[in-house]
């Protein structure tokens, strides 16, 4: 190369040490820029309940009852009902609040057989501190369904309600009692243990003069 290039011989060395460089850089460039097999990630399991190790010495904690849900260790809100009647478990039970009658007859351990339901409405919500009697004995003509909503019922029952027992469907039933009327009476009556005349529907929320003379003859106590 020195004789065919003219190079001299310093030159020559130079050119040399420069392409022995790029070679070793090359070598390192695609070494390093290889494919690699990638392992992949152990799935780690978490240990069961009761078995797991942690700071109690591998001794597992059960959970609190009724912890289950909760976050941050707040009860959530509950309704007390009190489910009678021709139920397997009657009783007062403790449901989430927003529960409807359904709920409750699972509560009580459903409904005995034979039980006619038919005018009961079991999408209805309940409401707390209510009573939910369930195929008790009902006056005559009371238990006829109540009219579907956004109708107006053209006549009251012809046997008179008991305000002392009648159902929050059957009290829905008389002429101008919606269902939050219905309910208004129904909670007056768990307040003062019942209705002892037919003068006291005056003392409850929502009934006045006008309201309570249509009311008059087609309840008693």
């Amino acid at each position: 190369m020195q004789a065919r290039c003219g190079l001299e011989r310093r030159s020559v060395v130079a050119l040399s040490a420069l392409l022995a460089l790029a070679l070793v850089l090359a070598v390192q460039h695609f070494w390093t820029g290889r494919t690699q097999p990638v392992r992949a990630p152990e799935v780690v399991r978490a240990a069961p309940a009761g078995q797991g190790g942690g700071l109690d010495g591998g001794k597992g904690v059960a959970a609190a009852p009724g912890s289950f849900g909760q976050a941050g260790g707040t009860a959530a809100p509950e309704i007390v009902v009190d489910v009678g009647g021709k139920v397997r478990d009657p009783g007062v039970h403790r449901l989430p609040a927003g529960s409807r009658v359904e709920d409750a007859l699972k509560a009580a351990g459903g409904v005995r057989p034979g039980t006619k339901t038919g005018g009961l409405n079991r999408a209805r919500f309940l409401v707390d501190g209510e009573q939910l009697v369930i195929g008790g004995p009902a006056p005559a003509g009371a238990a006829a369904p109540a009219a579907p909503a956004g109708t107006v019922t053209a006549a009251g029952p012809t046997t008179p309600v008991s305000l002392s027992t009648a159902t929050v469907d059957q009290l829905d039933t008389l002429p101008g009692v919606g269902p939050v009327l219905a309910q208004h009476i129904v909670d007056y009556r768990t307040r003062n243990g019942g209705f002892r005349s037919v003068d006291e529907l005056r003392e409850v929320n929502g009934i006045g003069d006008r309201r309570f003379a249509d009311l008059r003859d087609l309840v008693r106590p």
